[in-house]
Protein backbone atom coordinates (compact mmCIF):
# COMPACT_ATOMS: atom_id res chain seq x y z
CA UNK A 1 0.00 0.00 0.00
CA UNK A 2 3.20 2.59 0.80
CA UNK A 3 4.27 1.08 -2.70
CA UNK A 4 0.78 2.30 -3.91
CA UNK A 5 0.16 5.42 -2.63
CA UNK A 6 3.58 6.33 -4.39
CA UNK A 7 2.59 5.79 -7.26
CA UNK A 8 -0.61 7.22 -7.84
CA UNK A 9 0.42 10.24 -6.60
CA UNK A 10 3.27 10.41 -8.82
CA UNK A 11 1.24 9.64 -11.67
CA UNK A 12 -1.98 11.37 -10.99
CA UNK A 13 -0.43 14.03 -8.07
CA UNK A 14 -2.12 14.51 -4.11
CA UNK A 15 -5.41 15.19 -4.64
CA UNK A 16 -6.16 12.69 -7.24
CA UNK A 17 -4.30 10.16 -5.05
CA UNK A 18 -7.61 8.72 -3.47
CA UNK A 19 -8.38 5.82 -1.27
CA UNK A 20 -9.66 3.89 -4.39
CA UNK A 21 -6.48 4.56 -6.64
CA UNK A 22 -4.25 3.69 -3.84
CA UNK A 23 -6.07 -0.24 -3.59
CA UNK A 24 -5.81 -0.23 -7.20
CA UNK A 25 -2.46 0.33 -7.21
CA UNK A 26 -1.70 -2.23 -4.28
CA UNK A 27 -4.14 -5.03 -5.40
CA UNK A 28 -6.11 -4.98 -1.99
CA UNK A 29 -8.94 -4.23 -0.97
CA UNK A 30 -10.63 -1.60 0.77
CA UNK A 31 -11.44 -3.15 3.78
CA UNK A 32 -7.60 -4.07 4.41
CA UNK A 33 -6.50 -0.77 3.78
CA UNK A 34 -8.10 0.21 6.55
CA UNK A 35 -7.21 -2.06 8.60
CA UNK A 36 -3.63 -0.18 8.41
CA UNK A 37 -4.41 3.21 7.98
CA UNK A 38 -7.50 5.68 8.98
CA UNK A 39 -7.54 7.66 5.75
CA UNK A 40 -5.44 8.59 2.55
CA UNK A 41 -3.72 10.88 4.46
CA UNK A 42 -2.08 9.10 6.99
CA UNK A 43 -1.11 6.26 4.16
CA UNK A 44 0.43 9.29 2.74
CA UNK A 45 2.43 10.17 5.67
CA UNK A 46 3.47 6.36 6.21
CA UNK A 47 4.93 6.31 2.65
CA UNK A 48 6.87 9.35 3.12
CA UNK A 49 8.17 8.45 6.36
CA UNK A 50 9.31 5.32 4.81
CA UNK A 51 11.29 6.75 2.29
CA UNK A 52 12.59 9.16 4.37
CA UNK A 53 13.98 6.54 7.18
CA UNK A 54 15.62 5.11 4.11
CA UNK A 55 17.50 8.05 3.18
CA UNK A 56 18.67 9.78 6.36
CA UNK A 57 20.26 6.08 6.56
CA UNK A 58 22.18 6.28 3.44
CA UNK A 59 22.89 10.14 4.01
CA UNK A 60 23.97 9.27 7.98
CA UNK A 61 26.63 5.99 6.63
CA UNK A 62 27.82 8.51 3.38
CA UNK A 63 28.60 11.48 6.06
CA UNK A 64 30.32 9.25 9.01
CA UNK A 65 32.75 7.91 5.87
CA UNK A 66 34.07 11.64 4.88
CA UNK A 67 36.22 14.32 6.29
CA UNK A 68 33.67 16.56 8.46
CA UNK A 69 34.06 19.22 6.16
CA UNK A 70 32.52 17.33 3.03
CA UNK A 71 29.29 16.47 4.80
CA UNK A 72 27.69 19.03 2.98
CA UNK A 73 28.89 17.35 -0.33
CA UNK A 74 28.29 13.87 1.15
CA UNK A 75 24.90 14.06 1.28
CA UNK A 76 24.26 15.76 -1.62
CA UNK A 77 25.83 13.34 -3.89
CA UNK A 78 23.48 10.72 -2.00
CA UNK A 79 20.63 12.94 -3.10
CA UNK A 80 21.35 12.80 -6.62
CA UNK A 81 22.24 9.27 -6.45
CA UNK A 82 18.81 8.30 -4.72
CA UNK A 83 17.01 10.32 -7.40
CA UNK A 84 19.29 8.46 -9.85
CA UNK A 85 18.17 4.98 -8.89
CA UNK A 86 15.05 5.41 -6.53
CA UNK A 87 12.99 8.25 -9.19
CA UNK A 88 9.82 7.35 -7.88
CA UNK A 89 10.72 7.53 -3.96
CA UNK A 90 12.56 10.39 -4.61
CA UNK A 91 9.65 12.11 -6.64
CA UNK A 92 7.20 11.13 -4.03
CA UNK A 93 9.59 12.73 -1.05
CA UNK A 94 10.88 16.14 -2.74
CA UNK A 95 7.76 16.76 -5.12
CA UNK A 96 4.52 15.66 -3.80
CA UNK A 97 4.98 15.75 -0.29
CA UNK A 98 4.47 19.92 -1.69
CA UNK A 99 1.08 19.08 -2.51
CA UNK A 100 -0.92 18.02 0.06
CA UNK A 101 -1.18 20.58 2.69
CA UNK A 102 0.16 21.42 6.53
CA UNK A 103 0.76 17.51 7.38
CA UNK A 104 2.46 16.43 4.11
CA UNK A 105 4.08 19.91 4.38
CA UNK A 106 5.63 19.56 7.31
CA UNK A 107 6.81 15.90 6.60
CA UNK A 108 9.08 17.74 3.54
CA UNK A 109 9.95 19.99 5.87
CA UNK A 110 11.04 17.30 8.88
CA UNK A 111 12.96 15.27 6.06
CA UNK A 112 15.28 18.59 5.07
CA UNK A 113 15.78 19.06 8.61
CA UNK A 114 16.74 15.37 9.49
CA UNK A 115 19.66 15.29 6.88
CA UNK A 116 20.45 18.88 8.00
CA UNK A 117 21.20 17.78 11.10
CA UNK A 118 23.55 14.83 9.87
CA UNK A 119 25.45 17.65 8.26
CA UNK A 120 25.62 20.02 11.48
CA UNK A 121 26.93 17.50 13.84
CA UNK A 122 29.29 16.77 11.19
CA UNK A 123 30.27 20.14 11.58
CA UNK A 124 30.54 20.66 14.93
CA UNK A 125 33.77 18.50 14.78
CA UNK A 126 35.64 21.29 13.14
CA UNK A 127 37.43 24.17 14.17
CA UNK A 128 37.07 27.68 13.30
CA UNK A 129 39.65 27.61 10.30
CA UNK A 130 37.58 25.04 8.39
CA UNK A 131 36.16 25.90 5.25
CA UNK A 132 32.74 24.94 4.53
CA UNK A 133 29.66 26.88 2.84
CA UNK A 134 28.32 29.97 4.72
CA UNK A 135 24.48 28.54 3.84
CA UNK A 136 21.90 28.11 6.23
CA UNK A 137 22.01 24.18 5.93
CA UNK A 138 18.26 23.54 5.76
CA UNK A 139 18.26 26.04 2.67
CA UNK A 140 21.10 23.99 0.75
CA UNK A 141 18.96 20.83 1.44
CA UNK A 142 15.85 22.63 0.36
CA UNK A 143 17.44 23.97 -3.15
CA UNK A 144 18.82 20.52 -3.78
CA UNK A 145 15.02 18.77 -2.78
CA UNK A 146 13.26 21.65 -5.24
CA UNK A 147 15.95 20.79 -7.71
CA UNK A 148 15.87 17.49 -8.38
CA UNK A 149 11.98 17.52 -7.86
CA UNK A 150 11.79 19.96 -11.34
CA UNK A 151 13.58 17.21 -12.89
CA UNK A 152 12.23 14.30 -11.81
CA UNK A 153 8.97 15.58 -12.61
CA UNK A 154 10.19 15.95 -16.33
CA UNK A 155 11.56 12.45 -16.41
CA UNK A 156 15.32 13.41 -16.10
CA UNK A 157 17.22 10.28 -15.01
CA UNK A 158 20.87 12.12 -16.14
CA UNK A 159 20.92 13.63 -12.95
CA UNK A 160 24.71 13.12 -11.79
CA UNK A 161 25.54 15.85 -13.47
CA UNK A 162 23.18 17.93 -11.55
CA UNK A 163 24.83 16.91 -8.54
CA UNK A 164 28.41 17.97 -9.81
CA UNK A 165 26.73 21.59 -10.55
CA UNK A 166 24.92 21.97 -6.83
CA UNK A 167 28.19 21.10 -5.55
CA UNK A 168 30.48 23.90 -7.41
CA UNK A 169 27.80 26.46 -6.63
CA UNK A 170 27.49 25.19 -2.60
CA UNK A 171 31.76 25.80 -3.35
CA UNK A 172 31.07 29.94 -4.22
CA UNK A 173 29.44 30.46 -0.35
CA UNK A 174 33.07 28.55 1.17
CA UNK A 175 34.68 30.46 4.08
CA UNK A 176 36.74 29.74 7.34
CA UNK A 177 33.69 28.45 9.74
CA UNK A 178 34.86 30.96 12.52
CA UNK A 179 33.53 33.80 9.88
CA UNK A 180 30.55 32.50 9.07
CA UNK A 181 27.55 35.04 9.81
CA UNK A 182 24.61 33.19 7.50
CA UNK A 183 25.29 29.46 8.19
CA UNK A 184 23.18 30.14 11.38
CA UNK A 185 20.97 33.47 11.22
CA UNK A 186 19.78 35.11 14.19
CA UNK A 187 16.65 37.92 13.31
CA UNK A 188 18.02 41.06 12.65
CA UNK A 189 18.12 44.00 15.66
CA UNK A 190 16.67 46.90 13.57
CA UNK A 191 14.48 46.89 10.42
CA UNK A 192 15.55 47.89 6.92
CA UNK A 193 14.15 51.00 5.65
CA UNK A 194 11.20 50.09 3.23
CA UNK A 195 11.78 50.12 -0.29
CA UNK A 196 10.62 53.56 -1.96
CA UNK A 197 9.61 52.12 -4.71
CA UNK A 198 6.56 50.08 -3.25
CA UNK A 199 2.89 51.89 -3.20
CA UNK A 200 1.74 52.86 0.11
CA UNK A 201 -1.35 50.67 -0.28
CA UNK A 202 -1.16 46.49 -0.54
CA UNK A 203 -3.34 44.63 -2.48
CA UNK A 204 -7.06 44.60 -0.90
CA UNK A 205 -10.33 43.02 -2.52
CA UNK A 206 -12.64 46.42 -3.30
CA UNK A 207 -15.49 47.29 -0.76
CA UNK A 208 -18.82 45.43 -1.45
CA UNK A 209 -21.91 46.90 -3.99
CA UNK A 210 -24.22 48.76 -2.50
CA UNK A 211 -27.31 46.71 -1.86
CA UNK A 212 -29.60 47.67 -5.10
CA UNK A 213 -28.71 47.69 -8.98
CA UNK A 214 -25.49 49.43 -8.84
CA UNK A 215 -25.33 52.65 -11.75
CA UNK A 216 -21.64 51.53 -12.78
CA UNK A 217 -22.22 49.27 -15.23
CA UNK A 218 -22.20 45.21 -15.88
CA UNK A 219 -18.26 45.11 -16.75
CA UNK A 220 -17.27 47.22 -13.24
CA UNK A 221 -19.82 44.97 -11.20
CA UNK A 222 -18.33 41.49 -12.91
CA UNK A 223 -14.65 42.70 -12.00
CA UNK A 224 -15.88 44.25 -8.13
CA UNK A 225 -17.48 40.10 -7.67
CA UNK A 226 -13.85 39.07 -9.48
CA UNK A 227 -11.16 40.84 -7.65
CA UNK A 228 -13.71 39.97 -4.19
CA UNK A 229 -13.37 36.15 -5.24
CA UNK A 230 -9.88 36.47 -5.86
CA UNK A 231 -8.61 37.74 -2.06
CA UNK A 232 -11.18 35.85 -0.74
CA UNK A 233 -9.57 32.78 -2.18
CA UNK A 234 -6.29 34.14 -1.33
CA UNK A 235 -7.53 34.49 2.42
CA UNK A 236 -8.93 30.69 2.59
CA UNK A 237 -6.19 29.38 1.61
CA UNK A 238 -3.93 31.53 3.98
CA UNK A 239 -5.95 30.31 6.88
CA UNK A 240 -6.51 26.39 5.69
CA UNK A 241 -4.90 25.59 2.99
CA UNK A 242 -5.86 24.94 -0.62
CA UNK A 243 -7.20 21.35 -0.59
CA UNK A 244 -9.42 22.07 2.51
CA UNK A 245 -10.71 25.24 0.67
CA UNK A 246 -14.09 24.85 -0.62
CA UNK A 247 -16.18 27.30 -3.29
CA UNK A 248 -18.95 27.07 -0.70
CA UNK A 249 -16.43 29.14 1.82
CA UNK A 250 -14.95 31.37 -0.96
CA UNK A 251 -18.37 33.00 -1.86
CA UNK A 252 -19.12 33.11 1.15
CA UNK A 253 -15.96 35.48 2.42
CA UNK A 254 -16.47 37.18 -0.98
CA UNK A 255 -19.96 37.94 -0.28
CA UNK A 256 -21.06 37.15 -3.55
CA UNK A 257 -23.54 33.30 -4.74
CA UNK A 258 -22.44 30.56 -6.38
CA UNK A 259 -24.11 31.62 -9.80
CA UNK A 260 -21.61 34.75 -9.63
CA UNK A 261 -18.71 32.38 -8.93
CA UNK A 262 -19.41 30.07 -11.92
CA UNK A 263 -19.92 33.36 -14.13
CA UNK A 264 -16.24 34.36 -13.49
CA UNK A 265 -14.38 30.91 -12.72
CA UNK A 266 -14.93 27.81 -13.84
CA UNK A 267 -13.68 25.93 -10.87
CA UNK A 268 -11.23 26.58 -7.05
CA UNK A 269 -8.38 26.59 -9.70
CA UNK A 270 -9.09 29.10 -11.67
CA UNK A 271 -10.15 31.53 -8.80
CA UNK A 272 -6.56 30.32 -7.36
CA UNK A 273 -4.73 31.17 -10.78
CA UNK A 274 -5.98 34.43 -11.34
CA UNK A 275 -4.64 35.68 -7.65
CA UNK A 276 -1.50 33.81 -8.12
CA UNK A 277 -1.22 35.67 -11.62
CA UNK A 278 -2.13 38.84 -10.11
CA UNK A 279 0.06 38.47 -7.60
CA UNK A 280 3.34 37.66 -9.94
CA UNK A 281 2.67 40.45 -11.88
CA UNK A 282 2.79 42.85 -9.30
CA UNK A 283 5.60 41.43 -7.46
CA UNK A 284 7.50 41.59 -10.65
CA UNK A 285 6.36 45.01 -11.84
CA UNK A 286 7.52 46.48 -8.08
CA UNK A 287 11.22 44.31 -8.24
CA UNK A 288 11.72 45.38 -12.08
CA UNK A 289 11.46 49.34 -10.86
CA UNK A 290 13.39 49.07 -7.93
CA UNK A 291 16.60 46.83 -9.78
CA UNK A 292 16.36 49.94 -12.61
CA UNK A 293 16.67 52.59 -10.57
CA UNK A 294 20.18 52.19 -9.26
CA UNK A 295 23.39 52.18 -10.91
CA UNK A 296 25.58 49.53 -10.15
CA UNK A 297 24.50 45.70 -10.08
CA UNK A 298 25.29 44.46 -6.55
CA UNK A 299 23.08 48.25 -5.66
CA UNK A 300 20.61 47.02 -8.35
CA UNK A 301 20.33 44.16 -6.65
CA UNK A 302 19.88 45.33 -3.05
CA UNK A 303 17.08 47.77 -4.28
CA UNK A 304 14.97 44.78 -6.45
CA UNK A 305 15.48 42.26 -3.06
CA UNK A 306 14.22 45.34 -0.59
CA UNK A 307 11.43 46.05 -2.77
CA UNK A 308 10.53 41.97 -3.48
CA UNK A 309 10.98 41.54 0.97
CA UNK A 310 8.63 45.12 1.51
CA UNK A 311 5.88 43.62 -0.90
CA UNK A 312 5.68 40.56 0.39
CA UNK A 313 5.62 41.61 3.84
CA UNK A 314 3.06 44.07 3.02
CA UNK A 315 0.61 41.36 1.05
CA UNK A 316 1.14 38.16 3.29
CA UNK A 317 -1.70 36.45 2.12
CA UNK A 318 -0.91 36.35 -1.39
CA UNK A 319 2.74 35.87 -0.49
CA UNK A 320 1.55 32.52 0.71
CA UNK A 321 -0.64 31.79 -2.55
CA UNK A 322 2.57 31.91 -4.08
CA UNK A 323 5.47 30.32 -1.80
CA UNK A 324 3.14 27.84 0.25
CA UNK A 325 0.09 26.53 -2.33
CA UNK A 326 0.49 26.51 -5.54
CA UNK A 327 2.04 22.86 -5.79
CA UNK A 328 -1.61 22.02 -4.25
CA UNK A 329 -3.16 22.91 -7.19
CA UNK A 330 -1.98 20.89 -10.04
CA UNK A 331 0.76 20.47 -12.54
CA UNK A 332 -0.48 23.66 -14.57
CA UNK A 333 0.76 25.74 -10.98
CA UNK A 334 3.34 23.97 -10.40
CA UNK A 335 5.03 25.10 -13.62
CA UNK A 336 3.29 28.80 -13.15
CA UNK A 337 6.21 28.60 -10.16
CA UNK A 338 8.96 26.87 -12.03
CA UNK A 339 8.60 29.55 -15.19
CA UNK A 340 8.86 32.38 -12.40
CA UNK A 341 11.90 30.99 -10.39
CA UNK A 342 13.25 31.39 -14.13
CA UNK A 343 11.96 34.63 -14.96
CA UNK A 344 13.48 35.80 -11.72
CA UNK A 345 17.31 34.93 -12.77
CA UNK A 346 16.81 38.10 -15.14
CA UNK A 347 18.16 39.94 -12.46
CA UNK A 348 21.19 37.96 -11.87
CA UNK A 349 22.37 37.76 -15.34
CA UNK A 350 24.28 41.70 -15.15
CA UNK A 351 26.72 40.11 -12.54
CA UNK A 352 28.36 38.63 -15.57
CA UNK A 353 29.40 42.03 -16.53
CA UNK A 354 29.74 43.93 -13.25
CA UNK A 355 32.19 41.26 -12.06
CA UNK A 356 33.82 39.10 -14.96
CA UNK A 357 35.48 35.96 -13.50
CA UNK A 358 37.11 32.55 -15.14
CA UNK A 359 34.55 30.42 -14.09
CA UNK A 360 31.61 32.18 -13.58
CA UNK A 361 28.37 30.48 -11.92
CA UNK A 362 26.77 28.40 -14.27
CA UNK A 363 22.66 28.16 -15.64
CA UNK A 364 21.88 25.82 -12.98
CA UNK A 365 24.20 28.09 -10.73
CA UNK A 366 21.65 30.66 -11.59
CA UNK A 367 18.88 28.54 -10.52
CA UNK A 368 20.03 27.63 -7.58
CA UNK A 369 20.30 31.25 -6.25
CA UNK A 370 16.40 31.96 -7.06
CA UNK A 371 15.73 28.73 -5.64
CA UNK A 372 17.54 29.39 -2.59
CA UNK A 373 15.76 32.80 -2.41
CA UNK A 374 12.66 30.91 -2.76
CA UNK A 375 12.97 28.17 0.14
CA UNK A 376 13.88 30.87 2.42
CA UNK A 377 10.83 33.21 1.94
CA UNK A 378 8.92 29.56 1.74
CA UNK A 379 10.00 28.73 5.30
CA UNK A 380 9.54 32.42 6.71
CA UNK A 381 6.14 33.03 5.04
CA UNK A 382 5.14 29.16 6.00
CA UNK A 383 6.70 28.99 9.44
CA UNK A 384 5.54 32.22 11.23
CA UNK A 385 2.14 33.40 12.17
CA UNK A 386 3.24 36.89 10.90
CA UNK A 387 5.69 36.68 8.33
CA UNK A 388 8.96 38.64 9.10
CA UNK A 389 9.68 38.69 5.50
CA UNK A 390 11.34 42.07 5.00
CA UNK A 391 13.94 40.74 7.69
CA UNK A 392 15.31 38.77 5.91
CA UNK A 393 16.69 40.85 2.91
CA UNK A 394 20.58 40.66 3.62
CA UNK A 395 20.62 37.34 3.91
CA UNK A 396 19.26 37.20 0.65
CA UNK A 397 21.38 39.77 -0.84
CA UNK A 398 24.93 37.38 0.32
CA UNK A 399 22.57 34.26 -1.45
CA UNK A 400 22.66 36.64 -4.71
CA UNK A 401 25.53 38.52 -4.71
CA UNK A 402 28.29 35.89 -3.37
CA UNK A 403 28.81 33.20 -6.08
CA UNK A 404 29.89 36.99 -8.34
CA UNK A 405 31.49 38.82 -5.89
CA UNK A 406 32.77 36.26 -3.50
CA UNK A 407 32.06 35.88 0.25
CA UNK A 408 34.44 38.95 1.95
CA UNK A 409 33.22 41.62 -0.78
CA UNK A 410 29.28 40.60 -0.63
CA UNK A 411 30.11 40.95 3.15
CA UNK A 412 31.45 44.21 3.36
CA UNK A 413 28.78 45.38 0.64
CA UNK A 414 26.07 44.64 3.07
CA UNK A 415 27.67 45.68 5.43
CA UNK A 416 27.99 49.73 3.73
CA UNK A 417 24.66 49.09 3.08
CA UNK A 418 23.04 48.41 7.07
CA UNK A 419 25.25 50.80 8.15
CA UNK A 420 23.52 53.43 6.37
CA UNK A 421 20.13 52.04 6.73
CA UNK A 422 19.98 50.38 9.77
CA UNK A 423 22.31 48.05 11.61
CA UNK A 424 21.78 44.49 12.89
CA UNK A 425 24.09 42.53 15.33
CA UNK A 426 23.87 38.84 13.13
CA UNK A 427 22.06 39.68 9.75
CA UNK A 428 20.01 36.96 8.65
Amino acid sequence: MLSGIIAAANRDGYAAANVASVIEEAGVSRPTFYEYFSDRDECFLAAAADVQRRLLADIHTAVEHRPAEHAAAAAIEVLAGFAASEPAMARFLMSETLAGGPRTLDARDQSITGIARIIEDAYRRLDAIAEIPDLPTEVLIGVSYRLLAGRLRRGERALGGLGTELLAWMGRYEQAAGRHRWRTPTAPTAPVEPSPFLGGTPLRAPPPLPPGRPRIGEEAVAENHRLRIMFATAELVQQQGYTATTIAEITKRAGVDGRVFYRLFADKQEAFSAIHELGFQQLMAATAGAFFSAEEWPERMWEALRALTGWLQGNPAIAHVGFVESYAVGPGAVQRVEDSLIAFTIFLQEGYQHEPRENPPTRLGLEAIITSVFEILYRQVRQREEPQVAAVLPELVHLSLTPFLGPVQTGRFIDGKLGGEGSVANPG
